[in-house]
């Protein structure tokens, strides 16, 4: 990546850097990263772009490899999200809500693939499959199911411990409140991602413009601000949708792979992203990930990359996690979307 500071300023190279001067400004991106952290998931107010932030989390990583001792158990690397904001009361995830590790090229990607098939020690003629899915730009959502019944909404917080919004997601009108399968486990965690359409989104800040209130910057924190209220009856005229793609604490799996407990998702009436499949290489995941970003300015909602899963829950449980994310799946993540403004008059 290029060596330059989220406000555009140049940096001195990973390489070039003296451990004083490493040191120096791990504190100045342990701050920034902290600021930003707590504006996005606390008060849904984004302090930079993502690709501004991907930046400085990058350049953190890079100089913490080069200088492990000066990595400090507070760095951000450890961490994911932020701290649940007061106003809500707080809930201990049963399995942590954990992050994605990124790939911005296809080397990355390559790499990744290289990775998990080196930890598995398996040869070339071994295959392995991934599964690919669009990226939602929303906020992590944790439903947790007992004997059937929903009896928990909780956001992802610091990862460990979220906001306990029960009572806002029952007014979700997709999320299923009560399951009958036979199959269903009788305790369940899935998860997935709260959004908002690209048409509610305008009609949302419209609304908001004739009332003479501020409008939401995008559709990312104009969802996560109508779950995060207080009074639950403002959630409930928001149209907020999800996409259920994951799962915490589970007495059962109704299948071996990613992709089978996905179908049951939605066989049991959880959203599910259509565009999701199953991929055998990485070149496979690379067409994969240029046909949805040619989509991108197509779909409805907002998508900031694609993600790849070991498909293989055995294998999954064999490569386990490191730090803040697993290590059977990444987020390739687009680059900046960019739109020219036509200047016609002054």
């Amino acid at each position: 990546m290029s060596d330059k500071a989220a406000n555009g300023s140049d940096m001195v190279g990973i390489e070039e850097l003296e451990e004083e001067q490493a040191k120096a400004e791990l504190d100045q991106l342990y701050g920034q990263i902290e600021q930003a952290d707590q504006a996005y998931y606390q008060r849904d107010e984004p302090l930079m772009d993502d690709a501004a932030y991907d930046g400085l989390r990058q350049r953190l990583l890079a100089i913490e490899a080069r200088f492990p001792s000066l990595q400090s158990p507070d760095s951000p690397s450890f961490k994911v999200g932020s701290t649940p904001a007061a106003g809500f009361e707080k809930t201990v995830h049963a399995v942590p809500m954990l992050s994605l590790g990124n790939a911005f090229t296809d080397e990355d990607v390559a790499e990744f693939i290289e990775r998990i098939r080196r930890f598995l020690g398996f040869d070339e003629s071994q295959g392995l499959e991934i599964t690919s899915e669009p990226k939602i730009d929303g906020l992590s959502i944790s439903l947790r199911y007992e004997n059937g019944r929903l009896v928990q909404g909780a956001t992802r917080g610091d990862g460990r411990e979220g906001e306990n919004v029960t009572r806002n997601i029952m007014t979700l009108k997709q999320i299923p409140k009560l399951i009958k399968a036979d199959d269903f486990p009788a305790v369940f965690e899935v998860r997935g991602e709260i959004y908002m359409s690209h048409e509610h989104f305008a009609s949302l800040n419209e609304g908001q413009l004739a009332a003479g209130q501020k409008p939401f910057a995008n559709p990312r924190n104009a969802a996560a601000g109508s779950l995060r209220q207080l009074d639950p009856k403002i959630t409930a005229k928001r149209p907020l949708e999800v996409f259920i793609y994951a799962w915490g604490q589970a007495d059962n799996l109704p299948g071996k792979t990613q992709m089978e407990v996905i179908e049951s998702f939605a066989r049991w009436g959880f959203p599910i992203n259509p565009l999701m499949q199953v991929c055998h290489d990485d070149q496979e995941l690379i067409s994969t990930y240029k046909e949805i970003e040619k989509q991108r300015a197509e779909l409805p909602y907002d998508i900031d990359g694609v993600v790849y899963k070991v498909n293989d829950l055995d294998y999954q449980e064999r490569l386990g996690f490191v730090s803040r994310s697993p290590r059977w799946a990444i987020a390739h993540k687009f680059a900046a979307e960019k739109a020219f403004t036509h200047l016609l008059d002054i």
